[in-house]
């Protein structure tokens, strides 16, 4: 379902039956969509009568058989065959309390919330009502929130960040919250403006997409006093702050399903968190050395792991503590996947830590600052390199634009050369500034040696984009139809990438 209140109220009296509802992200099609139902084992669906189309289309795969609730078919008819109206059976329901609700305790499963990695199919989350209770809670508490707030919450009721932390302040704290059927860059300001919002929240690329925007007299005119989310780019902090007048910005690190969740409560710039080096043990997460080829971690003669010092990047990590509401690690529906999350013989024999999969770095006073997720590195010329400092630096030459940045294997050549992926919907992007703009910030390894200039970029529920599809078709202008680029250093200037160029530098001819 999209987003709307009655998604809100289906799955809070859901919750309060014991029934687990899994929250499907509504962007889903074919195997995606079928894949997320049954790996939650579902018994019934909950469709929004928007949506009935994506449901019929996968209704041979193994569905048929699960009923499906249709909410919202007064304003679009039942067209699901053999889908049942909500809204037409809930006059008849009966409004007293049933006697499930006694059998719900704090520690039971709440809700799915299915992770939207970049890569491979979403996995479902076990939520429980005590990390709930607590996520919402405690996010209220560090950032001061109180009932007289109004939150502006534009964000995927799907994922965490919206449909617990932002909505969470309305069902347990009592703040107002204004919601969106979805998110719109061009509105955000202005609903803030127009509801008297004191508070915003972000994620992904939004603050970038703000930024992108024309400058407009009223975008200051508004009564935000904090905004909270994550994913903000340490490159454009400073600038969305000044430009659009946010007193305070807060940055928050935390996976769905993770018990490692951190917080930057005082608006250091670009900080993800912030972690005590006086008591480090206070809160048991950590940074852990990686291998930089294998990603694996690094174990000292006792085959424990090695922590990192100040400076150097590491996964970072939580120890799991079996029945703490915040320290345990529920997993996922699918248990190999919960496996592969889980670190064994951590800090002492016998122990067990949650892993986030992301690379991160911890400065002299305890500030962490995200890198890279292990997977979103490339080698070349004997360096590692983070695409998320790459993709922020093209970014920013390329005027705010979405940009992807990878690997990509060259014959011949050792590790993988870099690659950007830049959309431009009305041809607009100025080759000369991008080359100038990485040549002035980038050292030379990480330079993008190629572009490719497209219409159109996958995206997550969350507002990540995806790049494993791209990554996968390399640089060839034989199959690829997008326009492709060649950083040529001769010319001083991204040159197009004719199958000529190509086959030079496939041949050798060209060294890279």
């Amino acid at each position: 379902m999209e987003n709307r209140v009655e998604y809100i109220c289906i799955w809070l009296g859901l919750t309060k039956l014991g029934a687990v509802p899994a929250l499907i992200n509504f962007n889903l099609r074919q195997d995606p969509l079928l894949h997320c139902i049954k790996v939650a084992s579902c018994k019934a669906i909950v469709c929004g009568a928007e949506l009935q189309e994506a449901l019929t289309d996968i209704r041979n795969e193994c569905i048929s058989s699960i009923p499906v609730y249709v909410s919202g078919a007064g304003k679009t008819p039942l067209q699901y065959q053999g889908g049942i109206d909500l809204d037409a059976g809930l006059p008849s329901c009966s409004t007293t309390s049933p006697p499930q609700l006694a059998n719900v305790n704090f520690s039971d499963s709440m809700v799915y919330i299915y992770t939207s990695g970049t890569t491979g199919l979403p996995k479902a989350a076990i939520i429980k009502h005590s990390r709930t209770f607590l996520a919402a809670i405690g996010m209220s508490v560090m950032l001061g929130l109180t009932p007289s707030d109004i939150i502006y919450d534009p964000l995927p009721l799907y994922h965490t960040a919206g449909g617990v932390i932002g909505v969470g302040q309305t069902i347990l704290m009592g703040s107002a919250t204004v919601i969106r059927r979805k998110f719109s860059a061009s509105q955000y300001m202005s609903e803030c403006i127009k509801y008297g919002c004191t508070v915003g929240q972000y994620i992904g690329e939004i603050c970038r997409y703000l930024l992108n925007l024309p400058e407009k007299p009223e975008e200051t005119q508004h009564k935000i006093r904090i905004m909270f989310g994550n994913g903000l780019r340490p490159s454009i902090w400073k600038e969305f702050e000044n430009r659009f007048k946010i007193p305070t910005i807060c940055e928050f690190y935390g996976a769905t399903e993770g018990n490692a969740n951190i917080i930057n409560m005082d608006g250091k710039p670009g900080a993800v968190g912030f972690v005590s080096v006086l008591f480090p043990s206070v809160y048991p997460v950590a940074l852990l050395k990686v291998n930089e080829e294998t990603r694996e971690l690094v174990r000292d003669e006792n085959g424990l792991c090695i922590r990192c010092k100040p400076g150097e990047p590491g996964e970072f990590i939580g120890k799991i503590v079996k029945n703490d509401p915040l320290r345990d690690f529920h997993g996922y529906a699918d248990k190999t996947a919960t496996t592969k999350k889980v670190a064994r013989d951590v800090f002492t024999k016998g122990d067990y830590a949650f892993l986030s999969g992301d690379i991160l770095v911890m400065d002299d006073e305890g500030y962490l600052y995200f890198k890279d997720r292990t997977g979103d590195t490339f080698r070349w010329k004997g360096e590692n390199v983070s695409t998320g400092e790459v993709e922020a630096v093209v970014s920013r030459a390329a005027g705010h634009t979405d940009v992807v940045v990878y690997g990509v294997e060259v014959p011949g050549a050792e590790g993988r050369a870099g690659m950007a992926a830049l959309l431009d919907e009305i041809g607009s992007l100025d080759l000369d500034r991008i080359y100038s703009g990485v040549c002035r910030t980038l050292p030379s390894y990480a330079r993008p040696l190629f572009l490719r200039v497209v219409k159109k970029l996958e995206m997550t529920g969350t507002f990540k984009l995806k790049k494993v599809t791209i990554q996968k078709e390399g640089f060839n202008p034989n199959t690829i139809k997008d326009p492709l680029y060649f950083m040529d250093n001769k010319q001083k200037a991204y040159v197009p990438l004719t199958p000529n160029i190509y086959n030079r530098i496939v041949s050798g001819d060209i060294r890279v």
